[in-house]
């Protein structure tokens, strides 16, 4: 099983800030992941050409089992609203997403609250704004793989400290409701001490995925249940490519499953 997660910055290029379908797919297809998962992702939003970055990511890793998960409708930075039903599918939406070469056998939403509080962002272009905080979800599905159902969560946590904590903490009882083994990917916007201490999970990879140019820290992560994560398997390669895309890098871990 090879697993994925990559914050995708809505698919632009640090180099010229433009966000070109093939280069969205290009990075992806290069992960060649069973399963991955993605944050801010945009679908339908001007800035990054009304493209599906879902389709796009599924579409060039052969995964026929794919959906997204938006946080809001509208434009971060710009005008949104948190997303609340299917009537804000008319309007441009950002969110996370999953992707499984495999059969899933359900799929779970599960609504993590936004920090109530606005804090300092870096907007490209319009440089430090004071922002309120984005909803955030977890995405989970159940998936088939060859070695049997595995549990894959992908969510994006805040950035105000101590809220994204709390977020940690909802998604893992959220995850512990579903089949083991079960694995926590995404942009978590936390360091790997705090991760393992405030989760109680396994780090399957210790890389560093932020900036992408010259990574330092670690904020996204692939973390496993020690709570049957027995069975999962033995981890033989780890990687965070240049992508070419994006702020983050991608971060990869492929385990061997038992029996294969």
């Amino acid at each position: 099983m090879r697993l994925a997660t990559f914050n995708l910055l809505n698919g632009r290029s640090l180099t010229d800030g433009e966000v070109h379908s093939e280069r969205v797919s290009a990075a992806v297809a290069d992960l060649d992941a069973d399963v991955i998962g993605l944050q801010e992702v945009d679908r339908a939003q001007p800035r990054s050409g009304l493209l599906d970055l879902t389709a796009i990511a599924a579409e060039a890793l052969g995964a026929p089992n794919h959906r997204f998960a938006a946080a809001v409708a509208g434009t971060p930075g710009e005008t949104w609203r948190p997303w609340s039903s299917a009537a804000d599918n008319e309007h441009p939406l950002y969110g996370i997403a999953l992707v499984s070469r495999w059969p899933v056998r359900q799929w779970q939403i599960t609504q993590l609250p936004a920090a109530p509080v606005r804090s300092p962002v870096w907007i490209p272009g319009k440089g430090v704004l004071l922002l309120k905080d984005e909803p955030r979800v977890l995405l989970a599905a159940v998936i088939d793989s060859p070695a049997g159902p595995v549990t894959v969560g992908n969510t994006h946590l805040s950035f105000v400290p101590g809220w994204n904590v709390r977020q940690l903490r909802h998604a893992v009882r959220a995850l512990r409701r579903l089949p083991a083994p079960r694995l926590l990917i995404g942009d978590l916007n936390m360091p790997g001490g705090p991760v393992r201490a405030f989760s109680g999970w396994r780090t399957l990879a210790q890389l560093p995925t932020y900036p992408s140019t010259t990574p330092k820290a670690q904020l996204d992560h692939i973390l496993l249940d020690p709570r049957g994560g027995k069975a999962l398997g033995e981890v033989v390669e780890v990687r965070n490519p240049q992508a070419g895309i994006s702020d983050h890098r991608p971060l990869l871990v492929h385990v061997r499953q038992p029996g294969l």
